[in-house]
Parts: structure tokens; sequence; C-alpha cells
């Protein structure tokens, strides 16, 4: 048994490799051609331009960016307090009928969810904002945020059950209320679980596509809240059917996947450094 273990956990290593050299192979030599200052910096994407084709993605990290950070700003608040309340306060009826739906959440596909966002939020915010397309940063925002909660939800729930009950018990001896307990002992407790949780959210956040291609209008323009953006997965998604094998624009496609492989590894060795810091 310790062999089989040893070689699933070597399988899921190999992948993990086996992707990295894959992206490396063919994305290094469109940011060669193009050069990384102009590649990463520049703001003007026309890849299907046949007289001046420009491939500059800092449009599309900004809004990656923005975007994560927005939906991971509304996310994780309610999705830790969701998880909170499931785990420590909620009444155990009313838990049965609760986390059955946080499971339906995570199953719903997402093209379902850019289907329900353009017939609900875009006519919403057109209206609400009063303007002429309601496609917008903020509708992809408040899309992801409602994506990310499911995970968020169910691993820092099981994080927060996994606290042992006498941490919990020697607060309240000591006279501190449930929701102190809760907030101050229960959760620092829970910590690598809740940051777990938030990296399964920015990693859903930044990796999502169909959904956000259907709410954000896919335009190449820098961020704005009330503008039509497209994110880099989108780009990629929305291109890569009809770039052609071998071109400077497909090679530029699979550079921008090594940028977003890149961005998911930066925040997990951020979040692990900082959580052991803290521990140490």
């Amino acid at each position: 048994m310790q062999l089989l273990f040893f070689l699933c956990g070597a399988v899921a290593v190999a992948f993990v490799l086996v992707i990295t050299v894959y992206l490396v192979v063919s994305g290094l030599p469109a940011i060669q051609k193009v050069g990384l200052g102009n590649f990463l910096l520049g703001t003007t994407w026309a890849s299907a331009s046949k007289t001046d084709p420009q491939y500059g993605i800092l449009p599309f990290i900004l809004t990656s960016i923005y975007g994560t950070a927005g939906a991971i700003l509304i996310g994780v608040p309610v999705g830790f307090l969701t998880a909170m309340f499931l785990a420590k306060a909620a009444p155990a009826r009313l838990a049965a009928v609760v986390r059955p739906a946080v499971d339906l959440l995570a199953g719903i596909p997402s093209v379902v969810y850019g289907m329900v966002g353009m017939a609900v939020l875009l006519p919403g915010i057109r209206g609400l904002f009063h303007l002429k397309a309601g496609d917008t940063l903020l509708a992809a925002i408040l899309v992801l945020a409602v994506m990310i909660l499911p995970s968020i939800i169910s691993v820092s729930e099981t994080a927060l059950r996994a606290v042992p009950r006498e941490y919990e018990e020697a607060s309240l001896a000591l006279g501190a209320t449930e929701m102190e307990t809760y907030f101050r002992v229960s959760a620092p407790a829970a910590k690598s679980g809740i940051a777990a949780a938030v990296v399964l959210g920015v990693g859903r956040a930044i990796g999502e596509a169909m959904a956000i291609m259907m709410v954000a209008g896919n335009a190449a323009n820098m961020p704005g809240l009330f503008k039509s953006v497209k994110f880099l997965t989108t780009a990629v998604a929305s291109e890569m059917s009809y770039a052609a094998d071998g071109s400077l624009q497909k090679m530029a496609l699979f550079s921008i996947g090594l940028v977003l492989f890149l961005f998911i590894m930066m925040i997990n060795v951020f979040l692990n450094l900082v959580l052991k810091r803290e521990k140490e």
C-alpha cells in the first residue's frame, strides 16, 4: 500500500511537470519573437490583423487581476461567514437544507452561470447604471463571486469542524462569548484550511472562461468597472479554435496559458510562505 500511495503521488507530480514543460516549450517562442516587455506590457492585442498584428496582453493581465480580486473581496467574506454559520451556529434542520444547496451550486455547469448572468444580471446592470450594454467587468466580478462560493464554503466548513472541541470549551470557560470563541479561537485554529479554500477560490476565479466570456463583453480593453473586457482565459478560449497551427497567434495563446499558470503558482507559493511564517 505504501508503494501504491507513492505511485499515485508521483503520477500527480508528473502531470504537473508535464504541463509545465509543455507550456514552457509551446509558449516561449512567441515571447522570444514578440519580446518579453512588448508581450507583458503591451496595451494592444490585434492577433488577427494581417497588416500589423500586435500581441500585448497587459489589458488581459490587469483585467484578470482586478476581476479575481473583486470576486475574492465579495466571495471570501460571504463564503467564510456561511461556513462559520453552518459549522457552528446553524440549527440542524436549517443546515440540512443549506448544505445541499451549496453542493448544488458546485455542480452547476459554468455555462449555466453565464446564461443566467446574460438573462438576469446584464439587463439589471444596464438599467441600474444607465449603460448601453451590461456586459462589463462588474458583471464578471459578480458571476465569479457566486461561482467561487461552493469551494470556499465547503473547505472552510470542513476546516472549522476539524478544530478540537476542547479549544472552544476552554475559551468559553474563560468567559468568552460564543461569537468571540468562533472568531478568535476556532477561525485562527482553522486558518490553514481556510487559506486552502481561498486558494481554490482564486484558482476557480482565474481559470474560469465560459461564463466570463458570456457576461464580460470579450473586448480587449484596459479594465474599467463598466467597460467590456477580456480575461486571460477568455482570450485563449475565444481564439484558439481558429488560430492556425504553428502561427505566431497560436504560440502567443500558449504564452498566455503560461502566464496564467505562473499566476497560480505564485499565488500558491505566496500563501504557503505566509502560512509557514505565521506558524513559525
